[in-house]
């Protein structure tokens, strides 16, 4: 884009800040712009970053805050079980942080775990959920072992060679390692370079825990009763035509969209049709 194009499409700036909670430190991403409020939370291994985009489609019109979720990214990485109400919590904390009483919450993967819970733990906040291709489909129990009892290890980068001596390896690897430039993209987002060498921003450890001490939410489908999107990518492995039927037979105020791209990414895979659905939504 020329910097003439820039100028007269304007998008809204994006500001860089931290919130001090009180269980940790949060980076956020805040267009502060006046409006309505959206918060966007991003998967597991992601970051703030992913909602770019987003933020610049719809910053002009709302005020947009994505943060870094704990264990991710530039936020806090505490010692913990990373479950779907720690960081539910966190959403509500900063949210109260911000003095901020209503928002339209979207959640992407395992955001759209922490944006389901977040709406059926503290409802008075959610005026409307948005749930991106995730079901709450999960093992019927939680894990009853201790933190030091656990193998806590990233499942996906613990064969990563980390860190990487160098760009280029590092650039490799990833692209070795993921399936798409999307999901290559995803993963660079949370590339840093240290004295180390290169490193992942995520914490293995944050990683580890929230996948093993994860468990089945679809006993809180009732208690949301707001209006709720789910989007899904198309012959979706995330959420099935099984699951995407339980989850509307169980909420209360729910639609469904099926993009015509098959990737995870669902935000990003196809953004024009993305926001032609995602905007009646809004409206």
């Amino acid at each position: 884009m020329k910097f003439q194009d820039i100028q007269d499409n304007p998008v809204p700036r994006i500001h860089r800040n931290i919130a001090r909670l009180p269980e940790l430190d949060m980076f956020y991403l805040d267009t502060q712009t006046p409006g309505p409020v959206i918060v966007c939370l991003h998967g597991r291994w992601g970051r703030a970053e992913t909602w770019i985009d987003f933020m610049e489609h719809y910053g002009n019109q709302y005020r947009i805050i994505a943060p870094d979720q704990r264990g991710h990214g530039l936020s806090g990485k505490p010692v913990s079980k990373y479950t779907a109400e720690e960081m539910a919590a966190d959403v509500a904390a900063l949210l109260d942080y911000l003095n901020i009483t209503k928002v339209i919450l979207v959640g992407h993967s395992m955001g759209g775990q922490v944006a389901g819970y977040t709406a059926a733990r503290y409802p008075s906040y959610i005026q409307a959920l948005a749930i991106l291709d995730k079901s709450p489909a999960g093992p019927e129990q939680r894990s009853n072992l201790q933190l030091e009892q656990m193998d806590l290890s990233d499942p996906v980068t613990r064969d990563w060679p980390l860190p990487f001596s160098s760009l280029k390896e590092a650039m490799f690897c990833i692209r070795q390692a993921t399936d798409s430039d999307l999901s290559y993209q995803y993963f660079m987002n949370s590339l840093t370079e240290t004295a180390e060498g290169y490193q992942m921003l995520f914490s293995p450890q944050a990683m580890g825990a929230n996948i093993a001490y994860n468990m089945d939410w679809y006993h809180l489908l009732p208690d949301i009763k707001c209006r709720t999107l789910i989007i899904r990518a198309k012959n979706s492995e995330a959420v099935p035509d099984k699951a995407l039927f339980k989850m509307k037979k169980l909420l209360a105020k729910c639609s469904d969209f099926e993009m015509s791209h098959p990737n995870h990414n669902v935000h990003l895979s196809n953004p024009a049709e993305f926001y032609a659905c995602f905007d009646p939504f809004l409206t």
